[in-house]
């Protein structure tokens, strides 16, 4: 399968380029800056770009784009970068499989697509909220409508917490573990779902090989756990007491929105449509995915 990714260099891609090229796929990444690799060609989602030949001959198109939501305090123009590092990007792509009859499209989403659901398990036909999380998930995704609507099969990955031994959350968070400074989330009671790494790669290495899997998927992995559990449990790990708590209106205060939308909010989302497609994760508990991130 020769399969075209679009933003090969963020945690994710990194991972999954190299899984895919052991799994005998064909790898050709879409770069913003002057190509140098074989492998590279050149793109330009702002100004509506993609390199001459780019896709010809493409199986598949993995869509990984996307500011990450926590890198900055959610300013009105940061919160337009999000959208625009989104649904730009999808939009061109999704054209692109629409024109060149590409056969398979693999797009990134999250699960701030729910509402806030409190304790009740959701799968993929959970209500969509109303927060900006929500509604910017909900555009992403309808960004891909021009590859479904050519007939293209479009599996939208709506993630939880990508948990890897370096970079993303568990980078920002191990070190105030390590130093005892461990806390828990105002109430600790919201669903936090999380996936490790090697399963989102995994995750998309299935869908893209899948015949059958379409529309919205939870990569999640299938034991999601409250804040308070994942606190106690990665604390317990690193050997470190976590005997803080972080209340809601501190939480408002230091990080405004993100707080309420990404960290105080419950989604306990199950990967039904994962697991009914036949998929098997190799971390299945929260404990085995923390041995595979910081021991492995």
């Amino acid at each position: 399968m020769r399969v075209v990714i679009a933003g090969s260099s963020g945690l994710i891609g990194t991972a999954l380029v190299p899984r895919l090229r052991e799994a005998g796929h064909e790898v050709v990444r879409l770069v913003r800056r002057t190509p140098h690799g074989p492998d590279e060609r050149g793109w330009d989602p702002s100004a509506g770009h993609i390199e001459p030949g780019a896709l010809d001959g493409a199986d598949a198109v993995v869509n990984l784009n996307g500011v990450g939501v926590g890198d900055k305090r959610w300013t009105g123009a940061f919160k337009q970068e999000l959208r625009d590092s989104r649904l730009i990007p999808t939009d061109l792509l999704a054209r692109a499989v629409a024109e060149k009859g590409i056969p398979v499209m693999v797009s990134a989403s999250g699960v701030d697509y729910y509402a806030d659901a409190g304790d009740m398990a959701i799968d993929e036909n959970a209500r969509s909220g109303t927060g900006f999380l929500s509604a910017l998930c909900r555009d992403w995704e309808r960004a891909t409508a021009p590859a479904s609507d050519a007939g293209a099969r479009v599996v939208l990955l709506r993630s939880g917490l990508v948990l890897s031994p370096s970079g993303g959350v568990m980078g920002r968070i191990k070190p105030l573990f390590r130093f005892g400074l461990g806390a828990r989330l105002g109430s600790g009671k919201q669903y936090w779902p999380w996936i490790t790494l090697d399963d989102e790669v995994a995750v998309i290495t299935h869908a893209l090989e899948s015949e059958t899997l379409t529309g919205p998927i939870n990569a999640t992995g299938p034991a999601p756990v409250t804040n308070a559990e994942f606190t106690r449990c990665l604390a317990e790990h690193m050997g470190r007491p976590a005997p803080w708590f972080a209340p809601p209106i501190a939480l408002r205060v230091a990080l405004g929105e993100f707080a309420d939308e990404a960290l105080l909010t419950s989604k306990r989302a199950l990967p039904v449509k994962l697991e009914q497609d036949g998929y098997a994760f190799r971390h299945k508990t929260l404990g085995e995915a923390l041995h595979a991130v910081l021991d492995g």
